[in-house]
């Protein structure tokens, strides 16, 4: 089972960015997707969760609105938007297949002011 994200991005504020999640090694309709966020010197913060098999989604309420996630089945890919960035969305990303330890690589985003 292996998560591979997509790489680095520097990004200006006020801007949006998508970045990717993609699977193998399973069945990618059968198990969801959460997405966290790390800040330096901080722990992790669940975002949102989605099921790839019938495109349900949740979100913590803080990233309602900031954050939408989609995948895409025929490529085993997930994927997630941040709109209007600011300092704040400077971090780590991390997506992970739910109920499972299995994290992808992160994608490290650097905002710039």
């Amino acid at each position: 089972v292996q998560l591979q994200q997509s790489g680095a991005e520097l990004v200006r504020a006020g801007s949006s960015v998508k970045m990717s999640c993609k699977t193998s090694g399973y069945t990618f309709t059968s198990y969801g997707i959460n997405w966290v966020k790390q800040r330096p010197g901080q722990g992790l913060e669940w975002i949102g969760y989605i099921n790839p098999g019938n495109g349900y989604t949740k979100y913590n309420e803080k990233f309602q609105g900031k954050t939408t996630l989609t995948v895409d089945k025929s490529s085993s890919t997930a994927y997630m938007q941040l709109r209007s960035l600011t300092s704040e969305d400077s971090a780590l990303y991390f997506c992970a297949r739910h109920s499972s330890p299995t994290f992808g690589q992160a994608t490290l985003l650097h905002n710039l002011k």
